[in-house]
């Protein structure tokens, strides 16, 4: 031989397949991605061949050709764009400040006024500004600033007030408003201030003793009360000259009521009185039960020549009941119904004050 012959490596013969096999259909199963390099092929030596032994052929081995696999390119991502959470226009005024003639030219530090215009004329100069709307409306009359600051003094003068109820008086005393009782006596100085002092702010609210001697002791029915009243606001006129006819003067007067047969209330009449302005109110307190027994013990009590015996009695029922429930004879309406008599002159006193203030308002528009 010219050459060593090639010699064809056996294959072992193919398994015979039955008919109906349903592996049969399968396709052969594709090769298997490799993922290794290929490496060197090392050549081995390898012992030579004993003597009358054929000598081997080599076989050639087919390189494996790996491929890398076609993987995607990173496509670069979209940039996302900036955008700002508050537009550019967010803070810029609506409407320029400046009128368009002082755009046109700039205005120097010395052209500038020397005072600050007054802050109710804010709104005119900058026009569409919220802050200086607010704050024209909260220093105006009215606005939130005034409505705070009296919240906050009355919160004082409550705390003051209450650890010292005597500092209400002094709190609340001054003002334009003078007003004279016709008494001398707290239970009916003190209702009177009060209510005066809560109805217009400030109020000075002062008593003189005035007596009457036109009617009984104890007045009974509304005419008897009127006619003291309106004589004790006499007296006080004509003993104190300092009193013009422009102050007012509130007499308090007590009487029995006998609103049908056999049932007496105590009551008392509250007149105000100006001269000036044409002003007299009138006004009833709410009354306080009178058993029978105590008005037959008054009339009893008043002698037969008694002078004053038509409009009522010599004996108050203030000493009756007193004496009947064992109390001074200025707290027995406390003791017979739980109010005391201040009490229920301070209701219809801030009727009379609310009444007056009402009449004040009304002449000062007339006027």
């Amino acid at each position: 031989m010219s050459g060593v012959e090639k010699k064809k490596i056996p294959q072992p013969p193919a398994p015979a397949v039955a008919p109906g096999n349903l592996l049969s259909s399968v396709a052969p199963p594709s090769q298997l991605p490799n993922f290794v390099t290929a490496s060197p092929i090392v050549p081995t030596v390898e012992a030579p061949p004993a003597v009358g032994q054929p000598v081997p052929v080599p076989v050639p081995v087919q390189p494996i050709i790996v491929q890398a696999r076609d993987e995607p390119t990173p496509q670069p991502e979209d940039t996302e764009k900036f955008s700002p959470a508050i537009p550019l226009s967010k803070g810029e005024p609506l409407m320029s400040i400046r009128s368009p003639e002082d755009s046109q030219a700039t205005q120097s530090p010395d052209s500038l006024p020397d005072s600050t215009p007054e802050i109710d004329k804010l709104g005119d100069i900058m026009p569409g500004s919220g802050l200086f709307t607010w704050m024209k409306g909260a220093v105006s009359t009215g606005g939130i600033l005034q409505r705070v600051a009296e919240k906050a003094k009355s919160s004082v003068d409550s705390m003051i007030t209450t650890l010292d109820p005597q500092m209400k008086e002094y709190l609340r005393s001054g003002g334009d408003l003078l007003v004279v009782v016709a008494s001398d006596k707290e239970v009916k100085i003190s209702p009177v201030r009060e209510a005066f002092q809560t109805v217009f702010g400030k109020a000075n609210v002062i008593g003189y003793a005035a007596q009457s001697d036109v009617t009984a002791e104890q007045p009974v029915g509304y005419a008897a009360a009127y006619a003291a009243a309106k004589q004790r606001i006499a007296h006080i006129r004509s003993v104190h000259g300092e009193l013009n006819n422009n102050v007012p003067v509130v007499a308090v007067e007590g009487f029995l009521h006998e609103s049908v047969t056999d049932r007496w209330y105590d009551m008392s009449l509250l007149i105000l009185s100006q001269p000036s302005l044409g002003i007299e109110l009138q006004l009833q307190s709410q009354g306080t039960p009178v058993p029978c027994a105590a008005v037959a013990a008054a009339r009893a009590a008043t002698p037969t020549d008694y002078v004053h015996a038509q409009t009522g009695c010599s004996v108050t029922i203030g000493s009756i009941m007193g004496a009947s429930l064992q109390v001074p004879h200025n707290e027995w309406q406390e003791a017979s119904t739980g109010v005391s008599r201040r009490e229920l002159l301070h209701l219809a006193a801030r009727s009379l004050a609310g009444s007056y203030k009402q009449l004040l308002a009304v002449s000062a528009n007339e006027a």
